[in-house]
């Protein structure tokens, strides 16, 4: 049997807790089983109940959700952590990444993409909103053009290699041999390019890996 994530939500709402547990607690290989309803509760809970994933509201009383992030973070670097906004805001975006988020989601779609950015998260990946993707690509940007050091790149290696052999043609079937990884994985590593750049579909990765110089014209 697969293992639940256990997950702490905290929220200074009753009833948005209640709406998004009942979300979470639907799925097999998720678990609330702990609940706060501020930072400082949030802390206290991760430091009292084995947690794998922290979801925080972004604004809460006593403490927020940044500063519990930062807290939980430093003292418990294992524990994953999802923040939690009505905003899509940039600043707290980048804020959040900086406290050790994994992850940015916006309550006005949780409903569909909580579940997601949850697994994305325990796999050890990002969970980006297409906003958020638009901030990182013009932050880029003005990095380059005030000559500043530039971010880690937006693609793992691995997931270049699969990019790279999308756009040549091959099927999942043919990296999965490529590669020697199974063709649930390159279905995954797929999925998570096309989220990561905001595309749609092979054509759009072959124009990208061509721009990028993972591929021939």
């Amino acid at each position: 049997m697969t293992t639940s994530t256990r997950i702490l939500l905290a929220d200074d709402h009753a009833l948005v807790r209640s709406g998004l547990r009942m979300i979470l607690d639907a799925e097999p290989d998720l678990a609330v089983v702990a609940e706060a309803a501020n930072g400082a509760e949030a802390v206290q809970r991760v430091a009292d109940t084995p947690v794998d994933l922290a979801i925080l509201d972004i604004a809460m009383p006593r403490m927020t959700g940044l500063q519990a992030a930062r807290e939980i973070h430093r003292l418990h670097p294992h524990v994953r952590i999802l923040m939690l906004s009505m905003h899509d805001n940039e600043q707290y975006f980048f804020e959040s990444l900086k406290a050790g988020a994994s992850g940015y989601v916006l309550k006005s779609v949780a409903d569909r993409e909580l579940l997601q950015a949850c697994r994305a998260t325990m796999r050890g990946e990002s969970f980006l909103y297409p906003g958020a993707v638009t901030a990182l690509v013009r932050d880029f940007l003005q990095r380059t053009h005030k000559g500043e050091p530039l971010p880690d790149a937006i693609l793992t290696p691995r997931e270049e290699e699969v990019l790279k052999l999308i756009a040549e043609g091959h099927s999942s079937q043919q990296i999965s041999g490529e590669l020697n990884i199974s063709a649930k994985t390159v279905d995954r590593h797929r999925a998570n390019i096309l989220h990561k750049l905001g595309l749609r579909d092979r054509l759009d990765l072959t124009r990208y890996a061509i721009r990028a110089g993972l591929a021939d014209p």
